[in-house]
């Protein structure tokens, strides 16, 4: 493909979409077939992996939560999570830095990005006390966040995986509107109109398995500034959408591919793996050997193959109990090592725990189940799947 200089406003971004090339594409990605079909309105997940919430098994849960002694809320008194005063890069280009990618994981699914181009990603932000549609019910923090948006020095672009609160805060995409005018939203199939009703118009939107070309000047035209670029994959996950009772998966959710020049990241987003049936004797043993044949969602090795390998992964750990409720849409620890392999991250970095009480797990047990997952495995318990502090800057080579 040609390249064509482009020449605009320091800071503002310049998309193009781009057709990918078809080996870069599945077979059946034309097929669409998760968009909804003729004369529906929801978006679908496509795959075995995916199940609708057994009747029995939402029932069964109901009443242990209300009428069953069995069920207590997951405690955060005795937790103990430290929290990090992030130290990003002040400039964008940083001679000790170079050939090093540096992820800052700011809570939950959010993380700050720094790539070695000078390029600065920021996914899925969420920095509210509640991730709900008011600031006096909902889920409540029980770790506070570790910065500002206006802490951050650099935003370019801003990744949104789905519109669930966990995800995607009006309040914080308020914040980046006013600290950093330029940053350009990239979203899902169906979210330009939320964002141009609370007036942000940067935004791209993309349906899966398609790419836009960013360029990002950094100086005047004439001043020997070389613009930063990045490629934007949609990449598709399996989850649901939906801001209140009436918007059920009436707009697509994504994982997402975000290269510039050697660095490569793969966001996981929000996402299951398997649906895994009601286990009634013992939750906790999913990948015995009765499971391990579930079918698995294969869009991960899909992109594995066709858009790997990635320098970093950042994946979902937690969440994911009761299973039968949490499965098809939430990985757990060992999903999360499984969705790795298969889209080929060479390192990968846990996220969506450790902010908000959203499963029933304890708090505090989605890093141990981690490296469970990757002793039975027989994988490294540092160094290829890791779990960082909130705020925590992690420095990963390009070259190893």
């Amino acid at each position: 493909m040609a390249h064509q200089k482009i020449v605009g406003s320091p800071g503002v971004c310049n998309v193009v979409k781009i057709t990918p090339e078809k080996s870069s594409r599945p077979a059946d990605a034309e097929a669409k077939a998760h968009h909804p079909k003729p004369g529906k309105a929801a978006f679908r997940n496509p795959w075995p992996s995916w199940q609708e919430i057994p009747p029995d098994a939402l029932k069964a849960h109901v009443m242990q939560r209300n009428w069953l002694s069995t069920w207590t809320h997951p405690s955060t008194a005795e937790s103990d999570f430290p929290i990090r005063k992030p130290d990003l890069a002040r400039d964008r280009l940083v001679p000790h830095d170079a050939g090093r990618l540096h992820a800052t994981w700011l809570g939950h699914a959010c993380y700050f990005v720094e790539y070695p181009s000078g390029l600065r990603v920021l996914f899925d932000p969420v920095l509210t006390d509640r991730c709900s549609p008011s600031s006096w019910i909902g889920p409540r923090r029980f770790t506070p966040s570790p910065c500002q948006i206006s802490d951050l020095p650099f935003v370019d672009i801003v990744v949104i995986s789905h519109n669930h609160y966990d995800h995607l805060s009006y309040p914080t995409v308020k914040e980046i509107q006013v600290h950093h005018p330029n940053a350009h939203f990239f979203v899902p199939l169906g979210n330009a109109a939320w964002f141009a009703s609370s007036g942000l118009h940067n935004v791209t939107e993309m349906d899966w398995w398609e790419q836009a070309s960013v360029s990002i000047p950094t100086g005047h035209d004439g001043d020997g500034s070389r613009p930063l670029s990045a490629t934007v994959s949609c990449l598709p996950a399996q989850h649901t959408t939906g801001r209140g009772p009436f918007g059920t998966d009436k707009t697509l959710w994504a994982s997402w591919g975000v290269a510039s020049d050697e660095a490569s990241v793969f966001f996981g987003g929000d996402t299951g793996y398997r649906f895994v049936p009601w286990l009634k004797d013992d939750q906790d043993r999913d990948w015995d050997d009765e499971y391990a044949a579930l079918p698995r969602c294969p869009a991960f090795a899909q992109i594995g193959d066709l858009r790997g390998p990635f320098t970093l992964g950042l994946l979902p750990i937690g969440a994911y109990e009761p299973r039968a409720l949490m499965s098809s849409i939430h990985a757990n620890p060992r999903d999360a090592v499984e969705i790795q392999r298969d889209a080929r991250c060479r390192r990968a970095l846990a996220m969506h725990w450790g902010t908000w009480v959203l499963g029933d797990e304890p708090v505090q047990e989605p890093p141990r189940k981690l490296a469970e997952a990757l002793v039975a495995l027989g994988l490294p318990e540092r160094g290829l799947f890791d779990v960082c502090d909130i705020g925590e800057r992690v420095s990963i080579p390009l070259d190893g």
